[in-house]
């Protein structure tokens, strides 16, 4: 017989269904996404920081920024190559076939690269699932592995069009971290193939930092998959993923809501006149804005952008450093 996940579609998750999708509907109406691709990006680098940090990788969110854009970067040659490789990965969200094991061990094979000998191979020892050192629950055996992930594939592809892309993508995390196919790169995968199947379902998944939620609420996400362990279900795992994106989307409106609306049109035009990740000095907006005064530029421009997080300075210790550069966000 078919392998078929244990679940249960409970009023709270057909709730949850129901308000992520009008959320998203509202996202859609209110923002243009797709005419700003640095949003892309700046998503990616959020993702791959916060899917990381879960893994204890210590690079902070700017190291994390420079190592994509080739910047220098001290610190560890394993950390800033697990950078590298998941920017790899999520650059190709929108190439492969989510419902495809080969695709999915070939991205393994990416995410993965240089950092662990079995690179795109499934495990041959005996894993488990660990919070820090405490340890949630023991994997199945190795010699199950290749079979489990099998099946649970043969069920998407299978279920793809019966099964709502928000649940579907939820059973397929928790049912991938119980298998714990691979030595390493586990939760980063899990995390990737969710946001690439929810992006194939709606691609403003790939301007929404699914990952940086799990991240805030990082025991919940432990506490989840070991519950759904004792319950033999994924149906608490399917309800807590739901919640975390339910509440980005509601950031994310918000934002969309008092963003445009509440900028002056003094930050408006300083945005337009700057690249993202791009340092400038203030002598260099100057021109860029055809103004005299560093005064005027600071008072009515630059300040009201860094407090509402638009601009930063590269070295906010020293605002009055003739080294300052500002840089848009």
């Amino acid at each position: 017989m078919s392998y078929i996940p244990p679940y249960q579609i409970t009023d709270k998750v057909l709730a949850l269904v129901a308000d992520i999708s009008e959320k998203i509907g509202k996202i859609t109406e209110r923002t243009n996404l797709d005419s700003k691709p640095h949003l892309r990006k700046n998503n990616k680098i959020k993702s791959i920081h916060s899917s990381l940090k879960i893994e204890a990788n210590s690079l902070s969110l700017d190291e994390v920024r420079d190592v994509i854009n080739g910047r220098t970067v001290m610190g560890e040659r394993k950390e800033i190559q697990e950078v590298k490789n998941a920017y790899a990965a999520y650059e190709e969200i929108g190439k492969f076939d989510v419902y495809n094991l080969n695709d999915f061990k070939r991205l393994h094979g990416v995410m993965t690269k240089y950092i662990v000998e079995e690179s795109g191979c499934f495990r041959k020892g005996e894993e488990g699932v660990f919070n820090g050192d405490k340890c949630i629950f023991m994997a199945p055996p190795a010699k199950f592995v290749p079979e489990q992930m099998q099946n649970l594939f043969d069920w998407m592809q299978k279920s793809r069009d019966t099964v709502h892309p928000l649940i579907l993508a939820a059973v397929f995390h928790y049912e991938f971290v119980f298998i714990h196919p691979f030595t390493d790169g586990n939760g980063r995968m899990a995390r990737l193939w969710h946001t690439a199947i929810l992006t194939q379902w709606k691609p403003i998944f790939e301007f929404i930092p699914i990952e940086s939620q799990i991240e805030k609420f990082q025991d919940g996400y432990y506490n989840a998959i070991a519950q759904c362990h004792i319950d033999g279900t994924s149906t608490v795992f399917i309800e807590f993923i739901l919640e975390q994106i339910s509440a980005i989307l509601s950031e994310i409106l918000s934002l969309a809501g008092d963003s445009i609306a509440n900028l002056s049109e003094y930050v408006k035009r300083l945005l337009s006149v700057m690249e993202y990740d791009t340092p400038y000095t203030a002598n260099a907006i100057l021109d860029l804005l055809k103004l005299k005064s560093k005064e005027t530029l600071r008072k009515n421009y630059l300040n009201p952008a860094i407090e509402d997080g638009l601009v930063k300075m590269t070295l906010p210790d020293k605002p009055n450093s003739r080294n300052q550069r500002y840089i848009k966000i």
